[in-house]
C-alpha cells in the first residue's frame, strides 16, 4: 500500500489507517454493541492486508477500544504504528468531559500504555481543546511525555490554526487530525493549507462521513444507541439530500469497478495536505473492502465532476 510521510521528518504511514472508534462499544458516542472477537479479527486483517497503523483513543468506550487494540496487536506490536489520544475523560457518570490539566494527561498516558500493553505509543494526540487550560500548558506536558519516551511523536486533533501556532511556539506539531470528507470540507479553508505550508502531517477522520458515503447506509439498520441518530448529518431533510448525492456517485465509482466508499476515501486522499485517511471497521469483511480504496487513484476530471455534483446539491 502507498505510504506518505507524516509531517516533517516523520514516519511513513499507509494512506489508509484503521480507525478504532466503533470497536469501543457502547458509550456516549458509541456505535452500538460490538463483538470483541470480530474486532480483533478486523485489526489483524488490516495488518495482514498492508495497513501499518491504527488510530484509537482513551475515550472510545472509556478504554475498551484501547484494550481490544492491545490484545489484537500484542504479537506484532513492534511492526504496527499506534496512535491514541488524551483530553476527554469520563466524569464518573458516563459523560465525556474535557480535561487537559497536566496531571490528567499524565494519568491518561499511563492508563493507555497499560491497556495497549506497550511501553510507548507511536503518536500521542490531544483529542479536543480544553477551554479551561492554556494551550501551552497542555502541550508542554505532551512534550515531556515525548521526552520521557512514552510517545514517539505528538500531535493534535480538532485544533484550529491559532491553537496550532501556539503549540508550535513550544514544540513543533507532528500532525493534525481533522474531520474531512466530501460533505464536510471546512478543513479546506484554513487547516489543510496551514498544515501543508508548515509540513504538519494530516490524518483525516471520517472520510466516509461516519458511513454516510459508503453507498450502503440505511438509518433503519443502525443501533438505537448509535450516536449518529442524533447527528445533524443523519436527520431529515439533510439525510435524504445526502443519499441522493450518493446515488449520483455510483456511476463515477463504477467506471473503475469501485464502490462509493472507495470514491469517498480516494477523494480525501486527493488533497495534497492529507497524509492518510482513517477508515473505521468492526469486521474483517469491512477491512477487506476498505483497503481496495488505496488502489483507486482519482483523476482530475473525476474530482471536478464530483465538485460539480456537490455544487448541484448545495453540499
Amino acid at each position: 500500500m502507498e505510504k506518505r510521510k507524516l509531517g516533517k521528518n516523520g514516519p511513513e504511514l499507509t494512506v489508509i489507517g484503521l480507525g478504532a472508534w466503533a470497536i469501543g462499544g457502547p458509550w456516549q458516542f458509541g456505535w452500538g454493541k460490538v463483538d470483541d472477537f470480530e474486532s480483533i479479527e478486523a485489526i489483524k486483517a488490516a495488518y495482514d492486508n498492508g495497513i501499518n497503523w491504527i488510530d484509537t483513543a482513551a475515550v472510545y468506550g472509556f478504554g475498551h477500544s484501547e484494550e481490544v487494540v492491545g490484545k489484537a496487536v500484542e504479537s506484532f506490536r513492534d511492526k504496527i504504528f499506534i496512535a491514541t489520544k488524551c483530553g476527554l475523560v469520563n466524569d464518573g457518570s458516563g459523560t465525556a468531559v474535557n480535561n487537559l490539566q497536566p496531571q490528567s494527561i499524565r494519568s491518561e498516558i499511563e492508563a493507555s500504555l497499560r491497556r495497549l500493553k506497550t511501553d510507548y505509543v507511536d503518536l500521542y494526540q490531544i483529542h479536543k481543546p480544553d477551554p479551561n487550560v492554556p494551550v501551552e500548558e497542555s502541550w508542554e506536558t505532551m512534550l515531556r511525555i515525548k521526552e520521557e519516551g512514552k510517545a514517539r511523536y505528538i500531535g493534535v486533533s480538532t485544533y484550529d490554526v491559532s491553537m496550532m501556532e501556539r503549540c508550535s511556539n513550544v514544540y513543533p506539531i507532528q500532525s493534525l487530525q481533522p474531520s474531512y470528507s466530501m460533505v464536510k470540507r471546512e478543513a479546506e479553508q484554513e487547516f489543510l493549507p496551514y498544515c501543508l505550508k508548515n509540513e504538519i502531517g494530516v490524518v483525516a477522520y471520517s472520510p466516509m462521513q461516519a458511513g454516510l458515503l459508503t453507498g450502503k447506509f440505511d438509518i433503519s439498520k443502525i443501533a438505537e444507541d448509535d450516536w449518529r441518530r442524533k447527528n445533524p448529518f443523519f436527520i431529515e431533510p439533510r439525510l435524504t439530500s445526502y443519499l441522493q448525492f450518493v446515488e449520483k456517485l455510483r456511476p463515477i465509482a463504477a467506471r473503475q469497478n469501485k464502490t462509493v466508499g472507495h470514491l469517498a476515501i480516494a477523494w480525501v486522499l486527493k488533497n495534497p495536505a492529507i497524509t492518510s485517511a482513517i477508515v473505521g471497521a468492526r469486521k474483517k469483511e469491512q477491512v477487506l473492502e476498505n483497503v481496495k480504496a488505496a488502489e483507486y487513484f482519482m483523476t482530475d476530471d473525476e474530482y471536478q465532476e464530483i465538485k460539480n455534483l456537490l455544487e448541484e446539491y448545495s453540499l
